[in-house]
């Protein structure tokens, strides 16, 4: 059996995601925002990969750039969304 002696040159090098992951629901005058996946720009640059932690039965998921402060994205206004 033969053994590998060469080391390993290249190291994995975990990305920051590109979009967060919310879901949004709706209640009366009020939005609620809650963090549910992150999604990651494939490196060919035509799609996305999209990891979702939990998966929402209603309201809907928005995909949203990082902020620096990620826990006031509902500070944040709407664009259409």
């Amino acid at each position: 059996m033969a053994r590998n002696t060469q080391k390993q040159t290249t190291t994995f090098q975990p990305s920051a995601p590109e979009f967060l992951a919310w879901h949004v629901t709706q209640r009366g005058e009020k939005s609620f925002w809650n963090k549910v996946g992150a999604a990651w720009r494939h490196k060919d640059g035509y799609g996305f990969t999209l990891q979702l932690e939990v998966m929402p039965i209603n309201g809907r998921i928005v995909l949203r750039h990082p902020i620096e402060d990620p826990a006031s994205p509902a500070q944040v206004k709407e664009e259409g969304a």
